[in-house]
């Protein structure tokens, strides 16, 4: 018989400074499959400052890249005990956040940004989540398609809504791109979106008209 059993877990998590929660906003990013979170920031490094906080948490599903050693990897979920992974992850994020949050005497602007498997696995967590997101950033990936959007649009009624593709993007395919617009059509919302002529990767340009504009 096959049962579960819960207990304290470590998980890691990087910051682009040492917060003084005086920070007027924060930035929270989602690595993709196979990244690790202390690599994926330095991509935001630019754009920290003593107003802005940038909080890149970490998946803690580990495997290594390629055979069996050498560089290692971190994801948010497999097909493998999914739905356990997904409600991990929740836990996870909800208790950094409230770490984070609790030393602030208020809550600051929040923005989220998700890359590729990170995009789903920040959309899930923001349509449950009980504070309020100014911006929602999907790039090189969309919201989770388990989602019932019709369920949780109250949720992103008062977010803005951002996706960015790569012209050159292998991994995402015409039918993936459809079915975003299908499930947006279900928020009724307006999406302002970007596009570059990489492929699947952060794009420093994009980043910069994203991050330096009225978002």
């Amino acid at each position: 018989m096959k049962k579960l059993v819960e207990f304290a877990y470590q998980a890691h998590y990087s910051v682009s400074h040492e917060p003084t929660f005086q920070e007027k906003e924060v930035w929270i990013v989602f690595h993709g499959y196979g990244q690790l979170a202390e690599f994926f920031i330095r991509k935001f490094l630019p754009f920290d400052s003593h107003e802005r906080l940038i909080i890149a948490p970490e998946g803690t599903n580990y495997s290594y890249l390629n055979g069996f050693h050498g560089r290692v990897g971190a994801n948010w979920m497999t097909r493998h005990e999914r739905e356990v992974a997904i409600e991990n992850n929740h836990r996870l994020l909800d208790k950094l956040m409230e770490n984070i949050f609790t030393e602030f005497k208020e809550i600051p602007v929040i923005h989220v940004l998700g890359f590729s498997q990170g995009a789903a696995t920040a959309t899930r967590w923001v349509s449950r989540w009980s504070e309020k997101v100014k911006s929602l950033i999907l790039w090189a990936g969309g919201f989770a398609q388990d989602l019932d959007l019709e369920k949780v649009k109250d949720v992103f009624s008062e977010t803005k809504l951002i996706m960015v593709l790569g012209e050159n993007d292998e991994l995402i395919t015409p039918e993936s791109i459809l079915k975003q617009e299908e499930l947006i059509d279900m928020l009724g919302k307006t999406v302002q979106k970007f596009s570059f002529s990489g492929g699947h990767e952060l794009n420093v340009e994009i980043l910069e008209k994203i991050f330096n504009s009225e978002v």
